[in-house]
Parts: C-alpha cells; structure tokens; sequence
C-alpha cells in the first residue's frame, strides 16, 4: 500500500515547526491574551511537529488528504471572549492583506468549499465565528448557507467525519466569511476523501449550484489524475487549490493549469511601510509538474510543465487563524494553519471583486499591477538547488507565486 506522504516533511516542517515555540505572540492579535488549555493531548489523524499538528493523517494513491494543521498549544475553549481567542481574526486578515470592509464587496458572491464527510455542527459552528466577530448572519434559514452532498443535493448527507476533515470543513467556511462577509457559502461533503467524489463535488458545485468560486483545500500524488482534471476546468468560475502542507513537491489538483494554486507564508504584524511582514512558510508544497502542461501565462524558464503555486497567503500554523470547531473533538476555538488556510482566504478574495466569470483561470494572476501584489522575497520550503522553485524571492517562485493579496483588485 502506497501512501502519499514525502520525506522531506518531517524533516524541514518538523525544524521549522518546533523552532516556532517562541513565536505565541504572532497567533494572538489581542494584546495581554493569556493561553489556554493545552490540547496537545487531543490525537489527531496527522503527525505531530513541534507546537502543530496535522489534522488529517497520511493517505493512500488515489486519496486525498486534507492540508489543516492545529495549533497543540493554544486553545480559547468553547465559552470564550473576544479578547481570548487566539488566532488572526478576520480583522486581521482584512488589514494585512488590505482588504475593503463595511461596503457591499461580495455581495450576490457564491463561494463553495468542497471537503470530505459530514460534519453535523458545521452550520452552528459558523455562526459561533460570525457572531464574535460581528459578521453579518450567514444561515440556512436566510438562504446565505447550504450544505450539500456531492452531488449538489441537501440530501442524503455522507457519514458523520471521524478522520478530522471536520476541522478542516470548519476551517474553509470560516476563512471565506472572515474575507467576504457578504457571500453565500456552499459546503459540498463528498462522501469520502477518494479523489472521484472530490471532484465530483467541485463539478455539482458550479454546475449545478452556480458557485462563483469553488476552494479546495486537499491533495493528493498527482500520478493518474488526469482522469480527474475535467471536474476542475471551468471557464466560468475560479477554482482555487491548496499547493499542500508537506513542503517542495506538487500535489493535485493544485498541479492542474485550471486552478488557482494557493501557497503559503509566515504573517507576522509590524515591519515596513505595510505594517506586515511575510516570509515563504517551509510547509507550502511547490514544484514542477511532471504530468501537466504549462499555461501559457507561465513562463519562468526552470521548469518546462505546470509551475506550482500561483499565488498566496498566510499558512503557517505558529502565525495562524481562529476557528470555532466543536465536532469529533469538540475543542471550541482553536488556532489552524496550512495551505488549508490559504485557498479558502484567496477564494474569498477573487469573490470580493466578483469577477471570476470573466477570468482565464490564473492568468489574471500574472497581469496584475505590481501594485496589488505583495511580492514575498525570502523563505524556502526544501532543497532545490536554490532555485525559485523552492525559494522566495523577487518576481515569481514556487512557494508563493506572484505573491499575496494588497486589496480586492489584485485579480
């Protein structure tokens, strides 16, 4: 049996990880919080590394894997106040990334999160993270929110998760109402994590749901899954993909030229004339494709297939975000991080301008202003020979792309 599962992650992410203990203040935006309990006895699916974890285990060919990682030693509990919760709150986001608030940006936005299994307490949850927060109401009853199975349908729903994918799902609904309040949300629960249903729930999204956007916050080896890449091409909305939480290497269907592959960086507050500084998070997947062909809006000179990623934003879990979660383990509000965080934020984002229609996949990526981009010019995620295919710096790499967001126009 085969699992997708690569050596230089325990390795690079496990130095990484473990040198970050220090680094507390970073994932708590509120001045003079104190930690709560810890959680680090809690067994997640994943492997541990330092102050992290992984939320989802390793997976064999033909699976998927999600990118969540947890924060061990940082948890606000369920009964929490504002001042409390640890994590970047939406607010936060918003002002690193420069991000319109107040107005109607989003608004008649439809923004699909596609995951695996049910998770009984997701529509609950959400409100529990919009309500501190002071987003506006985002429910079933209003028509803002829907749950629905992989076909598109509110029913029957898949067996109730017990493999952590519902702190993944958590995870997505919360990112996408943290950057576009005003979008309706579309949790779409495949009924596993094998990559047919997967995809399977991306297509009924757009197709039969009219979703804007679609982000996907899973991977899996990119061997045999040109079977699947049709699920993902679609002219009329974005597709957005995390490059993965296991460092250099591709993953799918971030490696598809039909999405937008979103990397991961190292936010922390302060430094420069943005207030922010960002480096590339050793954890965010990247590469060169050995199975798809390169778009012709790449055209760095290293790798002659699909370059990995496109684009970026915050992943790393010591510089992570809050999320309320209390089903499987039952933990109240936590702190996540992963390219998991990532792909549902730059979905967000594309929502905002509401012009994903009129978009070539990532190509608007490549075309924006300078100006709109947040270039991230050092870290790496592995040994590559120093190359910009593991290595930030200025223009286009691997690890973060053409960079992250700086306003809604970026796209």
């Amino acid at each position: 049996m085969k699992f997708f599962f690569r050596p230089f992650f325990a390795l690079a992410l496990g130095t990484a990880l473990a040198a970050c203990s220090h680094s507390n203040d970073a994932v708590s935006p509120i001045s003079g919080a104190q930690a709560g309990s810890s959680i680090a006895h809690v067994q997640y699916f994943g492997q541990s590394f330092g102050n992290a974890a992984q939320v989802c285990g390793p997976v064999k060919a033909g699976y998927a894997r999600c990118n969540a990682w947890v924060r061990t030693d940082l948890h606000s509990g369920i009964g929490a106040s504002p001042n409390t919760v640890f994590g970047y709150h939406p607010a936060d986001l918003v002002a690193a990334y420069n991000l319109p608030t107040g107005g109607s940006e989003g608004t008649g936005q439809t923004v699909a999160v596609v995951d695996a299994f049910d998770d009984p307490n997701a529509e609950a949850d959400l409100q529990v993270y919009r309500a501190e927060f002071g987003l506006p109401t985002c429910t079933t009853a209003n028509g803002c929110f829907k749950k629905v199975n992989q076909f598109g349908q509110p029913s029957p729903l898949p067996a109730p998760d017990t493999t952590g994918w519902s702190v993944e799902e958590s995870l997505d609904i919360d990112m996408v109402s943290a950057i576009c309040p005003n979008c309706h949300i579309i949790l779409v629960e495949s009924n596993s994590n094998f990559d047919f249903p997967l995809g399977l729930g991306v297509d009924s999204a757009v197709v039969k749901l009219g979703a804007d956007v679609v982000s996907n916050s899973y991977g899996g080896g990119e061997t045999g899954t040109q079977r699947l890449e049709h699920y993902y091409q679609h002219r009329h909305a974005i597709i957005t993909a995390s490059t993965g939480d296991g460092g250099y290497g591709v993953q799918f269907p971030a490696a598809s030229m039909f999405v937008v592959a979103v990397g991961g960086t190292h936010l922390i507050r302060g430094g420069g004339s943005r207030g922010w500084t960002e480096t590339a998070w050793r954890g965010a997947g990247s590469g060169c494709s050995t199975i798809y062909a390169k778009p012709t809006w790449q055209t760095d000179p290293l790798c002659p297939n699909r370059t990995i990623g496109d684009t970026s934003a915050v992943a790393d879990p010591s510089t992570g975000v809050a999320v309320y979660d209390t089903y499987v383990f039952a933990h109240g509000w936590i702190v996540e991080g992963g390219t998991s965080v990532s792909s549902p934020l730059i979905a967000g984002v594309y929502a905002l301008k509401g012009n994903g229609q009129t978009l070539d996949y990532g190509h608007s990526i490549y075309q924006a202003k300078p100006s709109r981009l947040n270039d991230i010019t050092s870290g790496s995620n592995g040994n590559c020979g120093g190359t910009y295919l593991c290595t930030a710096g200025p223009g286009y790499d691997g690890p973060t792309g053409m960079g992250t967001p700086n306003g809604d126009f970026a796209y």
